[in-house]
């Protein structure tokens, strides 16, 4: 980063869970970022043991100064069904990661977003679970929100399949009214960042051998944490590795170049059958203004360029060199430079 670009403030609303908890070691190692503090939210995991993981990935990065708040611990309307059976009773894949001691999280999420909304200069949203405390700080203080410089969630899904049901993504099936709510009152676009993109960003047991060689701490760290996630994925689709969504949600308001999308209309379903689903009115058959950027392509050699660098530390000339036996065939420039648009 340029010694004179001055760090984007932003809060981080999370279900960690453990792609959040990995997307919380990417914003916290990069200096674009000045994380004014991480609410947590039912979703992946109960919201006060999500809680509890962040402090975890705080203690871990050497970050304990920034403030920890519980938020909702069921959705607005629905029963709350949780991801353990993905992540873990533990939410970290059942690591066994002792607990932070030297402080405790607060509570009162929502009020902390609405408070830092209107006070701080400029504060972005990166929401990587479902949209309760989001749509309860909305409904609380709509002004709050005029303040937002942008609002990025990781959920939904555009033409990919669901990970939950076959159309629905976990984040907006888990509470699909605090979703819908969030995509017709947020007075800023909601940046998509889907299944479209997300399934592309893959952990892969080389990548991860990788990591162990040139940082033997952090690979021991992130085996422990994500053997379960591997084993889960393999389970459910045959995927070798495991799909890390959240950490693209925080590359992404990092460099808008990593994906490429457009503007469009787009609700949740909130009933039946299609629980969940985000209907993304690609071809403006609604005749509504667009309220989201929905992302389509994503340049998964770039992502993993700046994953590496930030998480393990890899360094060039290696790393171009590990990214090409990793992605035989494929550039490190990608085919978005035509990207349109932008986080903010």
């Amino acid at each position: 980063m340029n010694a004179e670009t001055k760090k984007r403030n932003v809060i981080i609303d999370c279900d960690p869970g453990i792609d959040d908890c990995l997307a919380l070691m990417l914003a916290l190692k990069s200096p674009e970022l000045n994380i004014l503090g991480i609410t947590t939210v039912c979703g992946n995991v109960p919201a006060s043991l999500g809680a509890k993981n962040a402090l975890k990935i705080l203690k871990r990065c050497g970050r304990l100064d920034i403030p920890v708040y519980v938020g909702e611990e069921k959705p607005l309307q629905r029963e709350y069904i949780s991801a353990q059976d993905t992540h873990g009773e533990d939410g970290l894949g059942d690591s066994g990661i002792p607990e932070v001691t030297e402080t405790v999280p607060f509570y009162g999420a929502v009020d902390f977003l609405n408070r830092t909304l209107a006070e701080a200069e400029r504060v972005s949203v990166i929401a990587l679970g479902p949209l309760t405390n989001i749509a309860l700080a909305l409904k609380k203080n709509p002004e709050s929100w005029t303040y937002a410089e942008a609002f990025v969630s990781m959920g939904g899904s555009f033409k990919s399949f669901g990970n939950c049901s076959p159309v629905a993504e976990y984040n907006y099936w888990c509470d699909p009214h605090a979703a819908s709510y969030v995509y017709r009152h947020l007075p800023v676009k909601t940046q998509m960042i889907g299944l479209d993109v997300t399934r592309k960003i893959v952990l892969r047991p080389d990548i991860l051998e990788y990591i162990s060689q040139i940082c033997p701490e952090e690979g021991e760290y992130l085996r422990k944490i994500t053997r379960f996630y591997f084993d889960f994925h393999w389970a459910q689709e045959q995927v070798l590795g495991c799909v890390i969504n959240d950490p693209l949600a925080v590359a992404y308001f990092i460099d808008p170049s990593l994906c490429q999308g457009r503007d469009m209309y787009t609700d949740i379903v909130t009933e039946g059958i299609a629980l969940g689903q985000s209907v993304c009115d690609e071809m403006g058959i609604w005749k509504k203004e667009p309220n989201s950027h929905v992302l389509l392509k994503t340049d998964s050699v770039r992502f993993m360029k700046l994953f590496l660098e930030r998480i393990a530390g890899a360094k060039e000339p290696q790393l171009s060199g590990i990214l090409k036996q990793l992605y035989p065939g494929e550039t490190l420039t990608g085919d978005l430079s035509e990207r349109k648009g932008g986080v903010g």
